[in-house]
């Protein structure tokens, strides 16, 4: 009979919807894995063992896959503690495998995070060195395992990581911009703003090029996790032949004749990282990149598409700006250029910014169809939506007097 075992699969927080979906896409692969609720954070859920290899090599979303080892009410740091001790943690690795433990937690009575990570410390270790005379070192930049604490007013649940490396880092990049955004949650954007291979996509501010990236590994299907390694492959009884049999089962899409993806950016630099990252993420295509001002682009297609890009911060925004103006001077200016390109030169296109800056409607004198909130690690974030129709698509009270009412600003 198979073993059934419970995880959790965190996620960037606002995509545990998108999560969820993707990952009952990949439950129709099993019939073991069952997909159960969404929390803050993330999605639980259940299944054997080969389950967490496959969200492992297929979730584009989730930040890792946490296996439950072990879960109780808690009192103080002594009964973690004394969770943590009585695990059969050689069951899962060998003693001389190093470790790190980190522990997060929601609204815990605890008076130190760092106290209760080092009872759990502890408690790993001493159960090795109670067993075998020795214990596990502790390494906290390259551990070959990790062990997740998490503790709420009442519970304490023990994990242990079968993903090693965060799932964002897709074993491909090299080369990164400043601030760029993570792989997983540019593929949680992309389903979020609907697209799909075959709808023409096209992202103005590409930086590293990594939307583009996800989305060209998904036209040709290539697995997420494909080009890396993952924490479960040191587990005791791993299955070598079995893993490889799942990782090389994927058969790649055949190119199409027009994969519609097209990027273009301010900086030459970006536009060459963007191609080198493009080539190390396998895709076989070519993406057509442009050297360009945002302000000044164009449809890269005649048939209308969805545009998905996240603005940089700073002076980047306009590297050819005017250098006398204040940064938030520089940024306004770029915003009412890009808007007024975006009502000239894409009509029909649904348009998707993620940003930070909550005034960036108001700058482009748009009114958005949709804000969705999104965090990129600790910062707040909005992915704003704008339905581009003919004519000017204003901001109520930006409306000019001569304009007829009959334009259109979009769904509210």
């Amino acid at each position: 009979m198979t073993k059934v075992f419970s995880y959790f699969c965190p996620c960037p927080r606002g995509m545990e919807a998108p999560l969820a979906e993707e990952l009952a896409e990949i439950a129709q692969q099993t019939q073991t894995l069952k997909i159960h609720q969404q929390v803050p954070g993330g999605v639980h859920c259940s299944g054997a063992m080969q389950d967490a290899w496959r969200i492992n090599l297929h979730s584009r979303i989730a930040s890792r896959v946490l296996l439950r080892i072990a879960q109780a009410s808690y009192r103080n740091e002594n009964d973690i503690y004394d969770l943590a001790q009585a695990q059969r943690w050689e069951d899962w690795f060998d003693v001389d495998c190093t470790i790190r433990v980190d522990l997060t937690a929601i609204k815990s009575p605890l008076k130190s995070l760092d106290f209760a990570t080092l009872k759990i410390k502890d408690g790993a270790c001493d159960h090795f060195r109670e067993k075998f005379g020795k214990r596990p070192s502790v390494n906290t930049r390259d551990p070959d395992m990790r062990i997740f604490g998490f503790v709420d007013a009442r519970n304490f649940t023990l994990y242990l990581d079968t993903s090693g490396e965060s799932l964002f880092k897709r074993g491909w990049r090299e080369e990164k911009g400043d601030a760029p955004l993570r792989e997983n949650l540019a593929a949680g954007l992309l389903r979020v703003a609907g697209w799909k291979p075959g709808i023409p996509l096209f992202d103005p501010m590409c930086g590293s090029g990594t939307i583009l990236a996800e989305a060209a590994q998904m036209v040709l299907g290539i697995p997420a996790g494909a080009r890396r390694h993952f924490a479960f492959e040191r587990f005791k009884n791993f299955n070598a032949d079995e893993w490889t049999a799942m990782k090389t089962a994927f058969r790649p899409n055949p190119i199409p004749d027009e994969p519609l993806l097209f990027g273009s950016d301010i900086s030459g630099d970006m536009i060459a990282m963007a191609r080198h990252n493009l080539a190390r993420a396998g895709v076989l295509f070519d993406v057509p990149l442009k050297q360009i001002e945002a302000q000044e682009v164009r449809p890269p297609c005649d048939t209308p598409g969805i545009l998905l890009t996240n603005p940089p911060y700073g002076e980047r925004i306009g590297v050819r700006g005017d250098r006398s103006l204040p940064a938030d001077d520089l940024a306004e200016s770029f915003y009412n250029s890009f808007g007024n390109t975006l009502k000239q030169r894409f009509p029909g296109w649904k348009v998707f910014i993620f940003t930070a800056d909550l005034g960036v409607p108001k700058s482009l004198r748009l009114k958005e169809s949709r804000k969705t909130p999104f965090y990129n690690g600790a910062l707040e974030c909005r992915l704003f939506r704008f339905d581009m129709v003919a004519g000017f698509n204003r901001r109520e009270g930006a409306m000019p007097k001569d304009v007829p009412n009959t334009v259109q600003d979009g769904d509210a």
